[in-house]
């Protein structure tokens, strides 16, 4: 299988962000990929992982919602065997947990508590489709860490 060169682009960008601290180098490669991709009309894995991962370095909570939707946006048109193409180690299911605890949090921070916690809600209800893996474990925490925030007790 050959590796998806913009998913290695993508990666690139997160680990920038995550592993060197280079929230704004990370942003300008996201830019660039996305212009790459052709933006919205893009591969939607493309799209969603990219949305997803550009949403992580905005520092405008506006803004991180605006690519969040995108993200979540995107998913819906993605296929397991697209997935599995790209080398991504999860279901089209296993990414709907992250994308609604990232849109709960964000509506959290701008007071929408209604949203916050619907989205919450259909974060754990996909919950089932993670692993008991380090992913899986990262994404149970910002779960409870959101639920707790919101003062919901934690499932």
């Amino acid at each position: 299988m050959t590796p998806d060169s913009t998913m290695i682009r993508i990666g690139q960008g997160v680990e920038l962000h995550h592993q060197h601290g280079r929230r704004e180098a990370a942003r300008d490669l996201f830019a660039q990929i996305w212009d790459d991709i052709g933006g919205e009309q893009g591969d939607p894995l493309h799209v969603c992982v990219l949305a997803h991962s550009m949403a992580d370095v905005q520092d405008d909570v506006d803004q991180e919602l605006m690519w969040d939707l995108r993200a979540l946006a995107a998913v819906d048109l993605v296929t397991d065997e697209r997935v599995a193409q790209a080398g991504v180690p999860l279901s089209v299911a296993g990414l709907y947990p992250s994308l609604h605890l990232n849109l709960s949090e964000c509506y959290r921070k701008l007071g929408d508590l209604d949203r916050a916690r619907d989205h919450l809600r259909q974060a754990r209800a996909g919950i089932g489709a993670l692993g008991d893996d380090e992913y899986g474990q990262l994404i149970r925490g910002g779960l409870e860490r959101v639920a707790e925030q919101l003062g919901e007790a934690t499932a």
